[in-house]
């Protein structure tokens, strides 16, 4: 387990949100009770910090604030209930690293918990449930009609010392939980759930965050399930701020698209990763890691290992030709090194196709170890250069390979 590197602690004091006037009947809007009782946390300053406890019932709410040194607490039986008035969504700023709203230009809509600047907060309970009423906003996207980009359920920013578990988060509008320029981070023991057909839900998606671990999780929704991601093209060159020391383990779970993703938008850099003991059914991809022409940055020193798959469309797929750009100032010469990635022990049935690896033109793959890895033995792989060329497959152990170049 990796899950040290943030101690739980004990909260000496407690307060609930009916104190503050809140109702759990489904209707009352509740977003001005939230944010009083955060405020009181903030600015009482208990030592040891505060526990927010949320009983059984349904609690509607609009976006709020988290502080430091504070524990959200959902019962068995909660379920905080995001407002589908999108009106009721304030706008923030864009990400630096990505330059504008990851959907459209412009800012974007708030996360319905949101913290920026906080330390030493906790996320957890008797696995109560977070519930984002996604539909409106995946019908907006269908139909065209956003004007900004959607809001994700858990967005923390510039934090540190994170816990987040034994909580169920369902229905997000966009992506689920986002850690962005954070550090230490644990995701622990939570259940992630949004239609197979709802549009970017991805489920846990750590975003140049440094000491980050994900461990013991189910997630189906309708993308990436975990999805390791550092900044957008000429914008998060500019930020350079990479993902390093993620760790990624038992989680199981299904998607269209893939259940562990580098990228595609890894443009600060990619390092550090260690993926073991995932079980995959009903994808898209097992893994994929995806970059492109314009991200530069960096991906290197990834290990995957001990994973089973079963209804997987593909099983592995390593390309460099993936994702969108943020406008057209990228540079054709910011080209993404992809080195140093290891993948063993990997085991499938019914797969249709095993893989495929696709390099770049001038930024050669290098060092790419695939060991005992038993996908299918009908379909091919297919690999090729950026050229259509097939690439030399060399058998034996990896340690006896200098390195393999696609």
């Amino acid at each position: 387990t990796c899950s040290g590197i943030v101690p739980m602690k004990y909260r000496p004091e407690t307060i609930s949100i009916a104190d503050f006037g809140g109702v759990g009947d489904g209707w009352k809007l509740n977003t001005n009770a939230f944010r009083e009782a955060i405020f009181r946390i903030e600015h009482l300053h208990h030592a040891g910090g505060t526990t927010l406890y949320v009983p059984p019932g349904v609690w509607l709410t609009g976006p709020f604030n988290l502080t430091s040194h504070m524990t959200l607490f959902l019962a068995q039986g909660a379920v905080l209930k995001a407002v589908q008035n999108t009106a009721r969504w304030p706008l923030v700023d864009a990400l630096p690293s990505y330059g504008r709203g990851r959907e459209l230009p412009g800012g974007r809509y708030m996360s319905l918990i949101h913290g920026d600047g906080i330390q030493d907060v906790i996320i957890t309970g008797d696995n109560g449930t977070i519930d984002g009423q996604g539909d409106v906003w995946w019908n907006m996207w269908r139909q065209r009609t956003l004007p900004f980009t959607r809001p994700n359920l858990l967005e923390l920013m510039h934090s540190t010392d994170i816990i987040i578990s034994n909580v169920v988060f369902r229905n997000s509008p966009f992506w689920n939980i986002h850690p962005v320029y954070c550090s230490n981070v644990l995701v622990r023991n939570v259940t992630i759930l949004a239609p197979y057909d709802s549009p970017n839900t991805d489920g846990i998606d750590p975003d140049s965050s440094s000491n980050v671990c994900i461990e013991d999780s189910y997630i189906s929704t309708g993308d990436d399930l975990v999805a390791v991601k550092s900044g957008w093209d000429e914008y998060g060159i500019s930020y350079g701020r990479p993902s390093s020391g993620i760790t990624i383990r038992r989680v199981t779970g299904s998607s269209p698209f893939a259940a562990i993703a580098v990228g595609s938008e890894t443009s600060g850099g990619v390092e550090n990763v260690l993926v073991e003991n995932v079980n995959i059914f009903n994808s898209g991809f097992g893994i994929h890691i995806k970059t492109n022409v314009g991200r530069g940055g960096y991906i290197r020193n990834i290990t995957i290992t001990e994973v089973n798959m079963n209804n997987v469309r593909k099983g592995l797929r390593i390309a460099g030709d993936v994702g969108d750009h943020p406008d057209d100032k990228f540079s054709p010469n910011a080209i993404p090194v992809v080195s140093g990635l290891t993948i063993k022990n990997v085991w499938g049935m019914n797969v249709q196709q095993p893989g495929s690896i696709q390099g770049i033109k001038n930024s050669p793959f290098t060092g790419i170890c695939l060991y005992n890895v038993k996908l299918s033995n009908e379909v091919p792989w297919k690999c090729t250069d950026v050229s259509g060329s097939a690439l030399v497959v060399q058998p034996g152990p990896c340690s006896e390979l200098a390195s393999t170049t696609g």
